[in-house]
């Protein structure tokens, strides 16, 4: 029987040290990389690529490997103690806790590290294996995915938000690997990654408030709206008629009113409405495809509730989103 016990905790350290490595390559492996790879016609990376997409499939199923595999060792430690010193009480207690450090190393330590530093080779090499157990662990994994499904409902937490966790974590690597191999500058990095951290953020974060907004009457001259824009640090001028903040009528390019000799109304160009509920990406798209600097923010009744400019859109993309 002491053989059967060694099989059983053989096999329940080579479960452990499989899962807990897939789990780790699945989080590390460039879903680029599985991509190119299935559109050349490879099975394996084909199906990893269809995991990628469902994750919550592939979480389930190392999770019911890993919990099969602690049972598996947990049963063979006390079937070897048991048998070892007479079924004493105290060596079953004992020898789980003495193992403990052996089955960490080589059941969790050395397989995450060795699926963190090579994830898309030794991943596919798992592969086959990892199917074939996703496929007998479906009953428990549907069973999971249901509960959590509920839990999910009752929370309000998206289904999705896993996958956009795996997404921007796949392109904060593909960043950092171009960084390293020379690609990208560290400024095209850091713009890159302010992208990712406040693309979403609501634009009316970014925006002055109606309260706060200063403005030129219609009929201010050049010399006016250049001391105006030197005083304020502004590149662009909102007008408002008679200079009164809630009645914006557009603004100056302070570049066009300096190098035109006309009179500045003459120059005057339109805001652009933007919706307040925008984030802030979408507002940053459409002033530039608009060729505009400033922007109106406008509630559900179409009411100016905020400006917002080009420029302070534009600063945090530069600071990495900080």
């Amino acid at each position: 029987m002491i053989w059967l016990s060694l099989l059983l905790l053989t096999l329940g350290l080579v479960l452990s040290a499989f899962f807990s490595g897939s789990e780790t390559g699945f989080y590390r492996v460039p879903r680029v990389r599985l991509q190119i790879d299935a559109q050349e016609g490879n099975l394996l990376d084909r199906a990893l690529l269809w995991l990628t997409n469902y994750p919550s499939i592939f979480v389930a199923t190392c999770l019911t490997g890993n919990n099969l595999a602690n049972y598996v060792m947990s049963l063979a430690i006390v079937m070897a103690a048991g048998q070892l010193f007479r079924g004493g009480l105290a060596a079953e207690l004992i020898a789980p806790v003495v193992l403990a450090p052996i089955l960490f190393v080589y059941g969790e330590l050395l397989p995450k590290s060795l699926f963190f530093y090579k994830p898309h080779g030794v991943l596919r090499a798992c592969a086959p294996m990892f199917i074939l157990c996703a496929v007998f662990f479906a009953p428990v994994s549907i069973l999971l995915l249901l509960i959590s499904w509920v839990l999910e409902r009752i929370a309000g937490q998206s289904p999705q938000k896993l996958q956009r966790h795996l997404a921007r974590k796949e392109l904060e690597q593909v960043l950092e690997e171009g960084h390293e191999a020379g690609i990208l500058w560290p400024s095209q990095r850091a713009l890159a990654q302010g992208i990712f951290a406040i693309a979403n953020h609501p634009i009316t974060a970014f925006s002055t408030p109606l309260e706060e907004l200063l403005s030129v009457s219609e009929r201010a001259t050049t010399s006016e709206v250049l001391r105006f824009a030197r005083e304020h640090q502004l590149s662009a001028v909102p007008v408002g008629r008679g200079g009164i903040k809630g009645k914006l009528l557009g603004y100056f390019d302070v570049a066009d009113v300096y190098l035109d000799k006309v009179s500045p109304k003459q120059k005057m160009r339109p805001l652009l409405e933007i919706s307040a509920e925008a984030n802030h990406l979408s507002a940053l798209m459409s002033l530039q495809s608009a060729n505009e600097m400033l922007a109106r923010l406008v509630n559900e009744s179409g009411k100016t509730v905020g400006l917002v400019t080009v420029d302070k859109l534009y600063e945090p993309l530069f600071r990495g989103g900080n």
